[in-house]
């Protein structure tokens, strides 16, 4: 199995159970090794009080690039902390794309940086996870 294959597989793994991004409306459109990439059309259910995409559902399409990401190699893994830092507000029918690409993996801890982006590639906000690979996998490699 190649690299990409192994992370295209533990993306549908991830994906079958991953019911709070789907809720979200986001969507896998490109999977690699340690890289991932989201997308999500903000919707008005997705603004806050001034009319402007929610910080938390940046932070929620950040956050699942950056998971898909940092289990890209079917090693079960979770965050230890994020931080996002917001640049630009995201409005009702911006389609937003966060592209997650992993910086280090030494050992069990990843450090992954998020880019979020408009349709016009205005950034809307950058993202920094540390993950920490814990015990299982996402699918059987054994059989």
């Amino acid at each position: 199995m190649t690299p990409k294959e192994r992370a295209e597989k533990s993306a549908a793994a991830m994906w079958a159970e991953d019911n709070a991004s789907k809720w979200a409306g986001m969507e896998i459109t490109f999977m690699d090794e340690g890289v991932a990439t989201l997308e999500l059309t903000v919707e008005p259910h997705h603004c806050n009080g001034h009319g402007i995409c929610h910080g938390g559902v940046t932070f929620l399409l950040a956050d699942s690039a950056f998971a898909f990401a940092c289990n890209s190699r079917n090693q079960s893994t979770v965050a230890q902390h994020n931080t996002i830092s917001f640049i630009a507000p995201g409005r009702v029918g911006d389609r937003l794309t966060a592209t997650a690409r992993e910086v280090s993996l030494t050992g069990r801890s990843g450090i992954y940086d998020v880019t979020v982006i408009n349709q016009d590639g205005e950034q809307i906000a950058e993202f920094r996870g540390f993950s920490r690979a814990i015990k299982g996998q996402l699918f059987d490699e054994t059989g």
